[in-house]
C-alpha cells in the first residue's frame, strides 16, 4: 500500500498548463505553422527540428545548449486530426509531458487554439513552460500576420 499511495500523492503532484490564443488567420494557415518544420523553426524557440505530422514519427527541438541542459526536446506524434488536433510527447530535464493543439475555426475565419502540457512535475516546470508557449505563441501571431 505504501507504494500505491506513494504513485498516487506523486500523480496528484502532477500539473497541467491550458492556454488559449486566438490568430486572425485561417484555421489551415495556424495548421501549416503547427506542422510544418520550415515554419516551426521560424516562431519557435527551437531553431532546428525535424517535425513530421506522422502518428509515431519521433523527432526532436533543438536550439542551443545552456549549462546543465543539451538544448534538445524528445518527441513523438501522438495524434494527428488535420487542421483540429495535433498532440506529442514531450520528454527533457527528466520531465514527460504531453503537448496537445485543439483548432477550432470561428465563424469570422478566424482560428481559436486551445493547448494543453499535461503531466508536468513541477510548479517551476509549469511556470517555463507557461512563459515559454506565450512568448512562442506571440512570435506565432507575428508570423502568421505577415
Amino acid at each position: 500500500m505504501i507504494v500505491l499511495n506513494h504513485l498516487l500523492q506523486e500523480e496528484q503532484k502532477r500539473k497541467s498548463l491550458s492556454l488559449d490564443f486566438h490568430f486572425k488567420s485561417p484555421i489551415e494557415k495556424v495548421w501549416f505553422a503547427l506542422t510544418d518544420s520550415n515554419t516551426l523553426s521560424k516562431w519557435m524557440f527551437f531553431k532546428e527540428n525535424d517535425f513530421k505530422p506522422v502518428v509515431g514519427h519521433k523527432f526532436q527541438f533543438r536550439t542551443e545548449p545552456t549549462e546543465g541542459w543539451n538544448g534538445i526536446i524528445d518527441c513523438e506524434v501522438l495524434e494527428v486530426d488535420e487542421p483540429h488536433r495535433l498532440s506529442y510527447t514531450w520528454v527533457s530535464l527528466g520531465e514527460s509531458n504531453k503537448v496537445t493543439w485543439t483548432l477550432k475555426q470561428n465563424e469570422d475565419g478566424t482560428t481559436h487554439v486551445h493547448l494543453d502540457q499535461t503531466d508536468i512535475s513541477s510548479e517551476q516546470a509549469l511556470q517555463g513552460a507557461k512563459y515559454g508557449w506565450t512568448n512562442m505563441c506571440g512570435q506565432l501571431e507575428k508570423l502568421l500576420e505577415q
